[in-house]
């Protein structure tokens, strides 16, 4: 397989770039990756999301969009805005019930077009929502876009982290940083009563992580409130920011703020020094 960077252009303006994958569908990837942008933009980071699962794209709701993007006099896209963060989806230029039945090639095509013909503007961080699975989509996207890092998102079952065992190999194949991996729906909150319960396991993202290296980033709860807030269309981060579950992805979003700027340093000291003769 070629090195990923034969393969890459810059996207200019953009510091870093920041890939949240599943290799399962179903673990609450995309209201991660949507509270985790959001929450970069409360601690003062210029951010952008784009969502890259053509077949199954959630953001516009829920970010609470309507509507299509402009389209600049340079043939570009204008990002749609919500709470402050920039936002690209096929979602804006399809009927919401639409079935996107493109094969594989349309489908890059359509994820290329998404990055490269978008006016993202300056940013210090551009979220990639990844579609779930490590296939050609996945795989084109490590190939193309310069990626500081990924952060993997699993539920503490077996079953799901047998494939999140997959993705992180994916991306370790084809030199992306894992940063790290979060443990989704840890534990069910009752919100009655209080009552905790482990209904798909507890503890078990942490216990991979440990196995394989990476940090554990961190537990978020399965509560009802996150779900209401993400079909509000008003992420649980900026619409209830007292609440123990934006907490949680509160500490998640500060480590990586620290991991970001550890790996753009890394980068930078390894880049050869510019010689002007």
């Amino acid at each position: 397989m070629a090195e990923p960077s034969e393969r890459q252009d810059p996207l200019p303006g953009i510091r870093a770039v920041l890939a949240v994958a599943s290799a399962k569908g179903g673990v609450g990837k995309s209201t991660t990756a949507v509270n985790l942008a959001v929450g970069l933009g409360l601690r003062g980071k210029r951010v952008a999301i784009l969502d890259a699962d053509v077949y199954g794209p959630s953001l516009p709701r829920l970010l609470g969009l309507r509507g299509q993007p402009e389209t600049q006099r340079d043939g570009k896209l204008k990002p749609m805005t919500a709470h402050g963060v920039g936002c690209m989806s096929i979602g804006f230029l399809v009927e919401e019930a639409t079935p996107m039945i493109w094969r594989g090639a349309m489908v890059m095509g359509a994820i290329e077009n998404l990055i490269r013909d978008v006016a993202w503007g300056d940013l210090d961080v551009l979220v990639l929502d990844l579609p779930p699975g490590t296939g050609d989509a996945q795989l084109s996207i490590t190939q193309r876009i310069p990626l500081t890092g990924a952060v993997i998102v699993s539920t503490p079952q077996d079953i799901a982290l047998i494939d999140t065992r997959k993705g992180i190999a994916m991306f370790e194949k084809v030199n992306v940083p894992i940063l790290g991996l979060i443990e989704n729906m840890s534990t069910f909150v009752c919100p009655s009563c209080g009552g905790r319960s482990d209904i798909f396991s507890h503890g078990g993202a942490r216990e991979a992580a440990a196995e394989l290296g990476i940090e554990c980033l961190g537990e978020i709860p399965l509560h009802l409130s996150i779900r209401e807030a993400s079909d509000a269309g008003t992420p649980i981060v900026l619409g209830a920011p007292e609440s123990a579950e934006a907490a949680a992805y509160g500490k998640i979003v500060d480590r990586l703020i620290e991991k970001l700027d550890a790996a753009l340093g890394d980068a930078a000291r390894k880049a050869p020094p510019i010689v002007v003769q």
